[in-house]
């Protein structure tokens, strides 16, 4: 899809999809991730950093740590305000932004490292957003990102919810920011040294249902599917979810824990 106008209309949904439900409470769960990867990108106290996607903050508050100068840019204003708190609790000077995946605020080179903790990989235009963050990174600045991998529990989870409920047609799907032969046509001569590091969160829950009425509760994208379908269809998605989640289940306790595979993305801007 190259249509400008049907790209407006879909990201417009995609600004309400993750306002709805509270995306705050998934990202609690998965904060671990930026701190990894925040670590695993060996950014510099003083470095100025842009965390894409930011939601409710964690790559960007996970940076501020390490004492860089950090803004975090995000088109949905309550996450934001989410995020502000957040920093602020920690005394954290981060700056937050209302800002567009694939028109970033900034100079071309005014950041040294780029971070995006499964945020950028949902932009559906994919070339554009790859495009915006290797142009406001200075050369030999660092990307570093976190993307869920198309063959992981959470890739799954898409196409489960996408079975259902179909995706925009002609968009890409998002989980293609986790294959390394994508993410190198995304970025080409644009980065050096692109390193695609498979990597493993595990989501913990008390049960598959658990899993189940949590995502259906917080996560917009499941939140969404469930608002359009009627009351059967819904009963069918939410089994298909418990039985997503029991398949994946390596708990012997009577619990939930599901590894969901992702990517670690680091690359230098040429």
């Amino acid at each position: 899809m190259t249509s400008s106008p049907a790209l407006g209309d879909i990201k417009a949904r995609q600004q309400k999809t993750w306002a709805s439900g509270d995306y705050g409470a998934v990202a609690a769960l998965i904060h671990p991730v930026s701190e990894a990867l925040v670590q695993a990108a060996d950014l510099s106290a003083g470095s100025r950093v842009i965390d894409v996607a930011t939601g409710t903050g964690n790559a960007a508050i996970a940076a501020a740590r390490c004492l860089c100068a950090v803004t975090g840019v995000d088109y949905v204003p309550a996450l934001l305000e989410r995020a502000r708190a957040r920093a602020a609790a920690e005394h954290l000077p981060v700056t937050f932004e209302v800002g567009d995946a694939e028109a970033l605020p900034g100079r071309d080179g005014e950041w040294d490292a780029a971070l995006s903790v499964f945020g950028v990989m949902f932009a559906p235009d994919q070339e554009r957003a790859a495009a915006e963050l290797t142009r406001v990174i200075r050369p030999g600045g660092t990307i570093a990102l976190a993307n869920w991998a198309p063959d992981g529990f959470i890739g799954e989870l898409f196409r489960t919810v996408g079975r259902r409920v179909p995706p925009p047609p002609g968009v890409r799907a998002p989980s293609e920011w986790g294959s390394g032969p994508r993410l190198r046509e995304l970025f080409g001569e644009q980065v050096t040294d692109l390193r695609v590091n498979r990597r493993e969160f595990v989501f913990r829950f008390a049960s598959p249902e658990d899993f189940a009425d949590f995502f259906r509760a917080n996560y917009g994208p499941t939140l969404k599917a469930f608002e359009v379908l009627d009351d059967e269809q819904g009963r069918l998605l939410y089994a298909d979810l418990v039985d997503l989640a029991t398949r994946h289940n390596v708990a012997t306790d009577g619990t939930a824990r599901i590894p969901s595979g992702y990517v670690e993305v680091l690359a230098t801007r040429a």
